[in-house]
């Protein structure tokens, strides 16, 4: 999700929750992200879905396909940009369960995202995983080309 104010393009980041991440800012931050349920299940689909289910947020509007990342582990990323707007603070998580301490036999749940916010592109830059990166810049020339809502029209 991203959203065009008067100091420019902003990406709705999200930070994940749980222990490994909770000292963690720079590098650490995302793009609302998950799984396809099964083979079969359609990728905007799941993208819609999951967005959803990490930030409590329903995405709509014209989705631009952007293309695929794959990471260092060999994961494959696909993504899609939409212009919209939503409160960052009225984030609203699903949770996971996880065994805290290490061998502590202790079961404790997590959001899976414990916050959220819009960052100006360059800031994004910093906060985002390295290997999701290529996101940002496709969408920063996306919102380049002449007749997007980010260019001012020419007097």
């Amino acid at each position: 999700m991203y959203r065009v104010g008067a100091r420019g393009p902003e990406v709705l980041l999200v930070h994940p929750g749980g222990p490994f991440w909770a000292g963690k800012d720079a590098g650490a931050w995302s793009i609302p992200k998950g799984e396809l349920a099964d083979g079969a299940e359609d990728p905007l689909a799941a993208a819609r879905r999951e967005f959803l289910e990490e930030t409590g947020f329903a995405a709509s509007g014209d989705f631009a396909p952007l293309a695929p990342v794959k990471l260092k582990s060999g994961k494959v990323i696909q993504a899609w940009s939409f212009e919209g707007d939503c409160d960052p603070n009225a984030l609203k998580s699903n949770v996971f369960s996880l065994e805290w301490p290490p061998r502590s036999g202790r079961q404790c749940e997590f959001p899976e995202i414990d916050r959220a916010a819009f960052f100006a592109l360059e800031e994004a830059s910093r906060k985002i995983h390295p290997g999701q990166l290529p996101f940002l810049r496709e969408l920063e020339s996306l919102l380049e080309k002449p007749g997007d809502a980010s260019t001012p029209a020419p007097d």
